[in-house]
């Protein structure tokens, strides 16, 4: 007797392959150069996924590129148990990513799987992976501050919802708690961070320590530790980056935070170069500055009866290099970058905010004039004393020759005070700007004495 029910439990495993236009042609596997994989036979597009046998079982790949009949694929995961031979499925679709409201408070892997342990995301539909860009026109324009908590970057370097900053800084310098800070004090609805190529403690420790608990009731983590694969780490940035454009789209609010975009455009550069690709610029190929752009522009404000994504993306800048080849790029397309220095830092000066070396392009159009004029003349305060810092160490300077080098040195302590925050310390954008506007009411009186003196 038949058994009917086996029957159509096979059809309806084999509707999986089958493409709802055209069917797919299986290939084999002919060799393993490194990461890639080299397929013959497989008839299917660019960034389809495929089923590859090994000794373990299937393996997830994609395809990424093709030379007449050879075909390239980069696996999900680790390449151990593949078969000479072995058989190439394409899969039925690209890719599809689960959107819900259900993802806050939850952690997953670039495909947007997770990995905390609460069992699936619940959703109604599952989105394709897209990477339509908005028309320009149709985006609102920057005219309100975001509150991120931090009193120098409030003050200094304002940021407005709907603005791409970059964050340069070399390692151990303090960028993933300084991303802590904001999202603990930001006014954002709803918090993204995309934790690409860092290690696999630091990943744990950010959700627990630095994020907290109440931070992670409004955050989700998409995490893409050093030791994932290069096509893995590619989608983690871009799964952050639809996540947020998924809440956007509801009318939120989005605080983005990708560390780093640095490993984003090393994965790329895997990738490329193992399909090919000639390597351009100190090593990296011509896509990785073409994908840059495409990443960071999918960010900003939407359209009318959308929210917005005001990303932070970290730039890894290698042996504290600023002209570094991913920096340089990222410091062109992006709407201002905050520096933090290796000096500050080794001096206990946190956040290591450099003001001098960093911008916020947008700060005119939302702030008022006599923000911007407090902050001007701060930094002018600030720039003198870093001027003239070393005659002053070194006792040549002479007290009284300038009025204005005597109120730098008198008023550096405070600017000092005034420029650092604590980890745990959330300080609001009101009070932030009460507290600038203190120290210069501070120098006016200062400066008044020293004329009344004279």
């Amino acid at each position: 007797m038949v058994d009917i029910s086996r029957i159509n439990e096979r059809l309806k495993n084999c509707q999986q392959y089958i493409h709802p236009h055209r069917i797919s042609v299986a290939g084999r596997l002919v060799r393993v150069v490194g990461l890639t994989l080299e397929a013959v036979g497989v008839k299917a597009a660019v960034g389809s996924q495929c089923l590859v046998e090994t000794a373990q079982g299937d393996l997830i790949a994609e395809i990424v590129g093709f030379s007449q009949d050879i075909t390239f694929l980069m696996p999900e995961q680790s390449l151990q148990g593949v078969l000479p031979g072995a058989r190439v499925v394409p899969l039925s679709s690209k890719a599809r990513l689960p959107l819900s409201m259900e993802l806050l408070g939850r952690v997953v892997n670039g495909a947007g799987k997770p990995l905390d342990g609460k069992g699936p995301i619940k959703t109604t539909e599952n989105y394709k992976y897209d990477n339509k860009p908005i028309n320009p026109l149709s985006r609102r324009a920057i005219t309100e501050p975001l509150d991120v908590g931090v009193r120098s970057i409030n003050s200094f370097l304002t940021v407005g919802t709907g603005q791409r900053m970059g964050l340069f800084a070399g390692s151990g310098v303090g960028k993933s708690v300084l991303l802590g800070m904001m999202t603990r004090g930001t006014t954002a609805d709803v918090i993204v961070v995309g934790l690409i190529g860092e290690r696999g403690r630091e990943v744990k420790e950010f959700i627990e320590e630095i994020l907290g608990e109440e931070g992670r009731k409004r955050s989700v983590v998409i995490a893409a530790p050093a030791d994932n694969s290069p096509l893995m780490r590619l989608k983690g940035c871009e799964t952050s980056v639809q996540i947020a454009e998924y809440f956007r789209d509801q009318g939120l609010n989005v605080l983005l935070l990708i560390d780093s975009i640095t490993r984003y455009a090393q994965a790329q550069r895997e990738i490329a170069l193992a399909v090919g690709e000639p390597p351009a610029t100190k090593g990296y190929p011509p896509s990785v500055f073409s994908k840059l752009p495409q990443l960071v522009e999918r960010a900003g404000n939407g359209g009318d009866g959308q929210g917005s994504i005001t990303a932070f993306f970290t730039v890894l800048t290698e042996g504290d290099d600023l002209q570094d080849p991913i920096a340089d790029a990222a410091r062109a397309i992006l709407d201002g970058h905050i520096v933090l220095s290796r000096k500050l830092a080794d001096a206990g000066h946190y956040p290591a905010v450099d003001i001098e070396g960093s911008i916020s392009r947008v700060m005119p159009m939302v702030t008022s004039d006599e923000h911007q004029q407090l902050s001007r003349q701060l930094r002018q305060v600030y720039s003198l004393y870093q001027e003239n810092k070393d005659l002053i160490s070194i006792g040549a300077y002479t007290r009284g020759t300038d009025p204005r080098i005597d109120q730098a040195i008198d008023l550096q302590p405070v600017i000092q005070f005034f420029l650092q925050q604590k980890t745990l310390e959330v300080i609001p954008y009101d009070q932030s700007l009460s507290q600038l506007q203190e120290i210069l009411t501070a120098a006016q009186a200062h400066a008044q004495n020293n004329q009344q003196a004279q």
